[in-house]
């Protein structure tokens, strides 16, 4: 492993899976690396423990990256790849997309760290490479407004620009508001305006649907907490 490389390493979209799904370089990177960045230290020990099962966990770092983590943090983190290798594991799927490791990415490029992402699962490419949508023009917005007026204003934004440029705009939710989020965008929505639905992407029963607004209420579903990729074209 050459010196001052910090690695981009995605781990599954959910709780199927083992080595046998990951690229065999991801497995090999994560065997030899001593230090990874990580939003809660429990979800990535095991993540860590699943595509490496025989690593030795005492013999690792594991360093705090969250929205929380301070310049000085991240300071500190830079200090660490100017001497040795590390690699940003995400809470699932790719880091550093709707994720807080792009801070540290961020002072690693300014520090001369090389930065290289690894092969693996991202929910947001494989929702909109399933839904028929565009895939030339899209948006990806994260996390809407969390509060009900202020979503609404946004939704209603996209659906404008949808229909000005015909583009997809992408977004996720934290899953026990999935159905209230859902229950906007059929409310608000105009009949003939595309919705896809892409729940537990990569896992068993994971599903790909996209519907006009207007089929969507003929037959609502119920998300419930399952993680799910929202896109309006």
């Amino acid at each position: 492993m050459a010196a001052e490389k910090l690695y981009l390493l995605p781990v599954w979209l959910g709780d199927a899976g083992g080595p046998e799904l990951m690229p065999p370089r991801n497995i090999a990177i994560a065997a030899r690396c001593r230090h990874f960045f990580c939003e809660h230290e429990r979800t990535a020990r095991h993540m860590l423990r699943r595509l490496v099962p025989s690593i030795d966990l005492n013999a690792i770092e594991l360093h705090r990256l969250d929205k929380e983590t301070s310049d000085a943090e991240l300071d500190a983190m830079v200090a660490v790849l100017k001497q040795h290798d590390g690699a940003i594991v995400s809470e699932a799927g790719m880091p550093c997309i709707a994720d807080p490791g792009a801070r540290l990415v961020a002072r690693a490029h300014a520090a001369g760290i090389t930065v290289e992402p690894l092969t693996g699962p991202s929910s947001i490419m494989l929702a909109l490479a399933a839904s028929g949508l565009n895939g030339q023009r899209f948006t990806f917005h994260g996390y809407l407004p969390r509060e009900p007026h202020e979503r609404r204003q946004a939704l209603t934004r996209i659906e404008q620009d949808v229909r000005r440029t015909h583009g997809a705009h992408l977004f996720i939710e934290t899953p026990y508001r999935n159905d209230a989020l859902l229950a906007d965008i059929l409310a608000i929505g105009q009949p003939g305006t595309r919705l896809c639905l892409a729940v537990d992407l990569d896992q068993p029963g994971g599903s790909v649907s996209t519907r006009t607004i207007a089929q969507w209420r003929a037959a609502a579903p119920t998300l419930g907490k399952r993680p799910c990729v929202f896109i309006i074209g």
